[in-house]
This record gives structure tokens, sequence and C-alpha cells, in this order.
């Protein structure tokens, strides 16, 4: 398995923004969508190009997980046609015993426990 991606470039020089995903049968998974330029277009541009290569390859939906604290990406995603599938209650406990460092609370004071799935079938 391999991951595949585009980067968003200004100028031919920096780089803006980059999405991975990994396309596994007829499922396209996101790993990460990251922009440093917020509302301008970046991150759904890169999220289109990924859909639009999803497509091409015979995808029939898109999938990504997050936690229930990121509420910027939640808000993202369901702006653009995914939606919550499935909730896995407190799938970052598991996490954290694998990678210590994850925080028990967001900036904002949300505990973050739980992991969502959001799917946007490719129609």
């Amino acid at each position: 398995m391999y991951i595949d991606g585009f980067a968003a470039v200004e100028n031919g020089q920096r780089i803006i923004g980059l999405i991975t995903f990994v396309i596994r049968g007829n499922e396209c998974e996101i790993i990460s969508l990251d922009s440093i330029m917020e509302n301008r277009g970046v991150g759904s541009t890169l999220l289109h190009e990924a859909e639009t290569w999803a497509r091409q390859q015979r995808c029939t939906a898109v999938q990504l997980i997050t936690t229930n604290d990121n509420l910027h990406a939640l808000r993202f995603y369901q702006k653009r046609g995914y939606q919550i599938v499935n909730v896995f209650p407190n799938a970052v406990d598991k996490a954290r015993r694998i990678k210590p460092s994850i925080p028990k609370t967001s900036p904002d004071g949300i505990p973050i426990r739980d992991e969502l799935l959001l799917v946007k079938p490719l129609v």
C-alpha cells in the first residue's frame, strides 16, 4: 500500500496545502488535509482534486476519520457533502496507548475521546 496525494503550490515555489489519501478497492480514504492559508479555497480545491482522482479510479465513496473535538473539520466536510455515518466512542483513548502525547482536551476545552467516520458517496 502507498499513499497518494496532491499539493497546492503558490507561485510554483511554496507549498500552501497538502492532501493525502489511500485507495483500497472502491473506496478512497483521506489521511490528511492541511492548508496554511485558511478561507482561500486551498482545502476545498485539494479535496475536489482528490475526489476527482477517486472517481477516475472508479471509487464509489470517499471517507475519512476525525475526532469529536475537531469542529472546524466537521463543519468543513459536512458543507461539502460528507455525512457522519459512524461514531467510535472512546477510540482516542486506544490511540493514546500508542501515542501518549495526544492531549485529553482541545484548546477550547472539548474532551478528545471519540472518532467520527464521515463518508461522501461519489455519483
